[in-house]
């Protein structure tokens, strides 16, 4: 039989999850079809070594917009986030580099470096937080989108006046971050380069690219207008690993009768005389829905889940050529004792060890690591950022042991000369536990087990295109109105009935829960009398 529903998601990742709420919030009947067995998408927590658990793609929290979080009311579902104590660690061959813990407590540590960059740093800070309250204002709302008539007018208005409230130094801040690259952005604030190292190590992050390249600046930008606990700009480990909040998301999804399927693939889309009709899974089973909003993305959707025939042909060649490939490679490992660092010494727990510790003193490492993947397929010394979240929450380990997340970036999405991932990733796992290793040097002896996910792994285990993290590059191209394509950045795709809901969304990636929002917000309006004469106009 035939199942009918008022909407379906494909991808039970966590703005899969959000989109589903708001719907069924809001009386609809609502489906969603994840394919792997845990739902979550890349914000799970699974256990990838007898008694060792880690978050195992997605690993850290800070952009979760608070209006999901209260109106999914997840801290009824078990929502629980651990600020960190300091942000980051950098340790490099002249000692290391704190950031975080408070003003003062960062500019006395900027001032071991340089006076004049701890002197810099609170109109820094300021210029920064500027532009970041307009990105958290914009996050939630639909960007004005190009052809959209009366309707994309008025969001431009509205959104534009936002703009242009801000003072002109504030705008020329604003112009810096979205078109300058990050070197040339924090050559102009601060001289040090271990300082410009601390800031400029965002920049790299799920962005294959050098901090060289213009328009990097702006993802320093996307990583900084998230806050934990009201704390703006502030990280935090989630209790329970990432998978925690997807599992508070999914209880209350299914609290207001939204059905879960898990091992569920979806094949195609199915549509009919133009418009969306439903999808087909990969058992052959056909779901009926006039509406489906895809959570995977733009490059899985367009290129795999959805007939050439059916999109216009335009799209489809744009959509060919839609950017994705994060550079990154993602590592769990389970440790029998904590890292002991050459330049802070010692094994019980401190507050370097539960604070992001980041291994790319430079911007000239940064670049290098860059540079050698293009060439080489991987960094000769890799940009490695690691997390130890058993420091902070012992239900994750063994007593007296630990697990750790290794993220790491600039991994070709596709390596040169004919080679394969499949026959590098050991090479690369190994490399990277002995560039920790120089910096600690119990680390490579202390490692139990270890979960590798190369560029490849996070295609084939999460759908992630090219591995990217972000659902596609975070470039000038690809943002706002123009993501994924200008034209659709409202969250419609080119068939009737079809949405957007991820990342490939604006505003873009993290756990942001953005996207599902916005995309469940257009989605209602296309259903009221109103939003339906707005679309003619």
């Amino acid at each position: 039989m035939t199942q009918r529903y008022d909407a379906i998601i494909i991808g039970g990742g966590h703005n899969g999850l959000v989109c589903a709420f708001y719907l069924a919030r809001a009386g609809l009947k609502v489906r969603v079809l994840e394919r792997r067995h845990i739902v979550g998408g890349a914000a799970v927590t699974e256990e990838f070594h007898p008694g060792f658990r880690n978050s195992t793609a997605s690993y850290t929290v800070s952009l979760l917009r608070p209006k999901v979080i209260a109106d999914m009311r997840l801290h009824d579902h078990g929502y629980r986030v651990i600020e960190r104590t300091i942000s980051n660690f950098f340790p490099h061959e002249d000692g290391y580099l704190k950031l975080g813990g408070g003003m003062e407590r960062t500019q006395a540590e900027f001032a071991r470096f340089s006076k004049k960059d701890a002197e810099t740093f609170p109109a820094y800070e300021e210029a920064l937080e500027g532009v970041a309250e307009v990105l958290r204002d914009l996050a939630l709302k639909t960007p004005p989108n190009a052809g959209g008539g009366i309707h994309a007018l008025l969001a431009a208005a509205t959104q534009g006046r936002r703009l242009a409230s801000l003072t002109v130094e504030q705008q020329r801040n604003v112009m810096d971050l979205f078109a300058k690259s990050a070197r040339s952005f924090l050559d102009s604030w601060f001289e040090n380069e271990y300082v410009k190292a601390a800031f400029g190590f965002d920049t790299v992050v799920g962005n294959y690219a050098s901090p060289d390249t213009p328009g990097s600046a702006y993802v320093l930008l996307h990583h900084v207008f998230g806050e934990v606990n009201g704390k703006k700009g502030a990280w935090g480990h989630s209790v329970g690993g990432m998978g925690a909040i997807t599992q508070a998301m999914a209880a209350a999804c299914t609290q207001l009768g939204v059905e879960i399927s898990l091992e569920a693939p979806v094949a195609k889309l199915l549509v009919d005389g133009g418009k969306v009709s439903g999808v087909r899974l990969e058992s052959g089973e056909e779901i009926v829905a006039p509406i489906v909003a895809a959570n995977v993305g733009p490059a899985l959707l367009y290129r795999q889940l959805v007939d050439r025939s059916d999109m216009p042909q335009e799209f489809a060649r744009r959509m060919d050529h839609y950017k994705a490939g994060s550079g990154t490679f993602r590592m769990n490992v389970a440790l029998s004792e904590l890292p002991d660092f050459t330049v802070l010494p010692g094994k019980e727990k401190a507050e370097h060890h539960s604070c992001g510790i980041i291994i790319a003193p430079t911007l000239d490492y940064m670049d290098q690591a860059f540079t050698d993947a293009r060439a080489f397929g991987w960094s000769k010394q890799p940009i490695v950022e690691m997390k130890i979240p058993s420091t902070v929450d012992d239900s994750l380990a063994p007593p007296g042991q630990h697990v750790a997340s290794l993220f790491c970036q600039q991994f070709a999405p596709v390596l040169p000369d004919g080679r394969n991932w499949d026959d590098e990733r050991e090479a690369a796992a190994d490399l990277i536990i002995d560039t920790v290793n120089q910096h600690a040097p119990n680390f490579k002896a202390s490692v139990i087990a270890r979960q590798i996910h190369s560029p490849v792994d996070l295609e084939r285990k999460f759908g992630l295109i090219g591995g990217d993290i972000m659902h596609g590059h975070m470039s000038l191209d690809q943002l706002w109105a123009a993501r994924p394509m200008l034209g659709h950045g409202d969250y419609r795709g080119p068939i009737k009935g079809l949405y957007m809901c991820g990342a490939g969304t604006h505003p873009g990636g993290g756990v942001t829960g953005a996207p599902g929002h916005n995309a469940a917000h257009e989605i209602l309006a296309d259903r009221s009398v109103i939003g339906r004469l707005f679309r003619r106009a």
